[in-house]
C-alpha cells in the first residue's frame, strides 16, 4: 500500500509540473495580446476591464488576466497642461485587471471647433495612461485609456459647457 502512495504522488507530481497556471500544458508563452473594454474611463468611479491573453508555441491560447503584472505609465498633460499622475492617482489597476478613475480628477480631453460654439466639433487626447502587461519575462503591446473623471476646458472659446471628451461629461 505504502509503494502505491507513492507511485501516486509520482505521477501527481509530474503532471503538475506539465501544468501552466492551472491548466493543460501548451507550450512555452510567446506574445502577452492585451485589450480594455473601453479606451475613456469616465467619471470619478468609471471602470474598463483589461483582459491579457497569452499565446503560446503551441498555438493555444489563455486568459493570463489575473497572473500578469500591470504597469500604467501616465503619458502627457492633462487638458489645463498639468503633467499627469501616476497611479493610485487619478487611476488604478486592481490585480484583475479592473482599471478605475479615482481622485483627483482629470480630463485628458481637449476640444476643437470653432470659437463660440455651444458644442465642440470633435475631441483629442491632451494625455493618456499607457498600460503593459507582463508575465514570465513576456510584456504586451501597450494599450492606452484617457480619463474624463474632471470638468474640460473652454480655452479655445470652444467649450462653454466645460464637457470632457467625446463621452458629454
Amino acid at each position: 500500500m505504502k509503494r502505491t502512495s507513492i507511485l501516486a504522488a509520482l505521477v501527481l507530481a509530474v503532471m503538475f509540473s506539465q501544468l501552466g497556471c492551472g491548466g493543460a500544458a501548451v507550450g512555452d508563452l510567446k506574445t502577452i495580446q492585451l485589450s480594455t473594454t473601453s479606451n475613456n474611463l469616465v467619471g470619478i468611479g468609471g471602470t474598463a476591464q483589461l483582459t491579457a491573453t497569452g499565446n503560446y508555441t503551441s498555438n493555444a491560447s489563455k486568459d493570463l488576466t489575473i497572473h500578469v503584472t500591470y504597469v500604467v505609465t501616465p503619458m502627457g498633460t492633462d487638458v489645463n497642461g498639468n503633467a499627469l499622475s501616476a497611479p493610485p492617482n487619478t487611476m488604478t489597476v486592481s490585480t484583475t485587471g479592473l482599471l478605475t478613475a479615482v481622485n483627483p480628477a482629470v480630463c485628458t480631453w481637449g476640444a476643437t471647433g470653432a470659437s463660440g460654439s455651444s458644442t465642440p466639433a470633435g475631441w483629442y487626447l491632451t494625455g493618456e495612461y499607457q498600460i503593459v502587461a507582463t508575465f514570465q519575462g513576456i510584456t504586451s503591446q501597450p494599450v492606452y485609456v484617457g480619463v474624463a473623471s474632471a470638468i474640460g476646458s473652454d480655452s479655445g472659446s470652444n467649450n462653454p459647457n466645460l464637457l470632457c471628451g467625446p463621452s458629454g461629461t
